[in-house]
């Protein structure tokens, strides 16, 4: 794919190929020729790993608070609130109020959840028509120098997100084989 770079999550540089959405479920960050387009807010990025831990702890049979959850994504807890809020009125999430309450999914809701739920929830459709230079105006008639390049990421993305359960999310956090913070 020529110049195409992936900068990860983790701060890993890999080379872009089709089978990075499989291997490494959350791609972030895009870098052409060392220019960077951000595919999903910082918000999203929270969203995801907040709706990810909430998912691993309620297969575990966990309700888990909002600090425990913001400790656990490395987010600001105000931020969090916010982020929660958003997922909850989506549907994403329970939240129960009172002594005992907090953030829960339905055991039998994680393996339906997808990823694009959550992108949708927070980020709305921006990150499958958004410039990949961040251009305000950007079409196939005006189109960006990167712009039929991202097409192809952008269906690749679109097919790993409605494709990526939460219960996939959480498999590599079982395990030890994935994190949500460095």
């Amino acid at each position: 794919m020529g110049n195409w770079n992936v900068l990860l999550t983790h701060c890993q540089v890999s080379k872009f190929n089709s089978d990075m959405f499989v291997r490494n479920k959350i791609i972030s960050i895009f870098v052409f020729q060392n220019k960077c387009a951000k595919m999903f807010s910082k918000a999203c990025e929270y969203g995801i790993r907040a709706a990810t831990y909430i998912a691993s702890q309620s297969k575990l049979s966990r309700r888990v608070s909002l600090k425990e959850i913001a400790d656990e994504i490395d987010s600001p807890v105000a931020f969090t609130a916010k982020i929660l809020q958003q997922l909850s009125r989506n549907k994403i999430i329970d939240s129960v109020k009172g002594a005992s309450g907090g953030f829960e999914i339905s055991r039998s809701q994680i393996d339906h959840i997808k990823l694009s739920q959550i992108v949708y929830a927070i980020d709305g459709n921006n990150v499958y028509v958004g410039c990949g230079l961040g251009l305000k105006k950007c079409n196939a008639s005006k189109p960006c120098p990167v712009h039929d390049k991202f097409v192809q990421i952008r269906e690749d993305l679109k097919n790993m997100l409605e494709n990526t359960s939460l219960d996939e999310m959480t498999t590599g956090l079982e395990v030890g084989l994935t994190y949500l913070k460095r």
